[in-house]
């Protein structure tokens, strides 16, 4: 099964700090490329994986310090209890869609294929495009696509997709593209599409509210000094992850002791975000909108 090269990847495991003997998580392993790095550097330390794709289990790794669970990370806490794990020194997650998904014509991720629409992540749950696309109404069809895909006109769209619906269900991407003809002009088509399906996409798989309850976790989950590095491609997940590192909640609402300090567990590693440089750009055309922040416990909870 091929993927492309893992984005960022220098950055992510110097990011992390790896402890040789410490417990680390890849919560989004894929094509395993960043997991298959982290394990280099484990001398007695444990990865654990987990990704909600079945189709990943090709790319698991054969090493005693490895374990891959098939579950969504918002599990997270609940699997790693499982496995006898209370603390880790270090989570790494690549969110969005992987290159190996979207260049899969029939899961539905691409506009560029004809394909049926779908855009699950994990294959056995319920919800899919088609279900967003023509069973939605129009006012929360009109507020994903505001949301997820900081689309001016969602009102507009949405109206034209329930309009459409009504006289034929709409089953491919390439009868979503026909319904949407005449909302964009040639030079913006791309661009627009990309957004569609990235809101949709988001929407079916519940990613926003998966990393909520991610972030919600994983700052307990840490020992002190432990590390979180997260690569996000959508504003809304960095404006969580920013809200974590700096307020110390993803409300981004600043929280102070009785001497006026702010309260948080977490201090930003990096003052500047990390963005991939051209070279990357030309090599995996995916890492274009990545932003990676990188951050440290700084107090022991427990």
């Amino acid at each position: 099964m091929s993927y492309h090269k893992p984005v960022l990847l220098t950055e992510c495991i110097n990011g992390l700090n790896i402890n040789p003997n410490g417990i680390y998580v890849d919560v989004t392993f894929g094509g395993g490329g960043h997991s298959k790095e982290i394990i280099k550097h484990l001398t007695n330390g444990r990865l654990f994986a987990f990704d909600q794709d079945f189709n990943v289990i090709d790319n698991s790794i054969d090493d005693s310090k490895f374990k891959l669970i098939k579950a969504n990370f918002r599990y997270l806490k609940s699997f790693l209890k499982l496995e006898g794990v209370n603390k880790i020194d270090g989570l790494l997650a690549d969110l969005g869609v992987s290159s190996h998904q979207i260049d899969t014509p029939e899961r539905g991720f691409a506009y560029r294929y004809d394909s049926d629409l779908d855009m699950r992540m994990d294959s056995n749950s319920s919800l899919d495009a088609k279900e967003v696309i023509n069973c939605y109404s129009e006012s929360d069809l009109s507020n994903i696509l505001y949301q997820y895909g900081d689309l001016n006109q969602s009102r507009r769209i949405a109206h034209k997709i329930v309009n459409s619906r009504k006289k034929e269900y709409i089953k491919t991407s390439h009868e979503l593209i026909k319904v949407l003809d005449g909302l964009f002009s040639e030079k913006n088509r791309n661009k627009f599409l990309a957004r569609i399906f990235q809101a949709i996409r988001i929407e079916v798989n519940d990613e926003i509210n998966a990393l909520k309850e991610l972030l919600k976790d994983v700052v307990g989950l840490l020992n002190n000094k432990g590390r979180l590095v997260i690569i996000s491609y959508h504003s809304l997940e960095d404006r969580l992850v920013k809200n974590l590192i700096k307020k110390g909640n993803i409300q981004g609402v600043e929280q102070k002791d009785f001497f006026g300090k702010v309260t948080k567990d977490l201090d930003p590693v990096n003052k500047k975000i990390i963005t991939p440089n051209n070279e990357e750009f030309k090599i995996n055309s995916r890492a274009r909108s990545a932003k990676l922040r990188v951050a440290e416990k700084n107090i022991d909870n427990e």
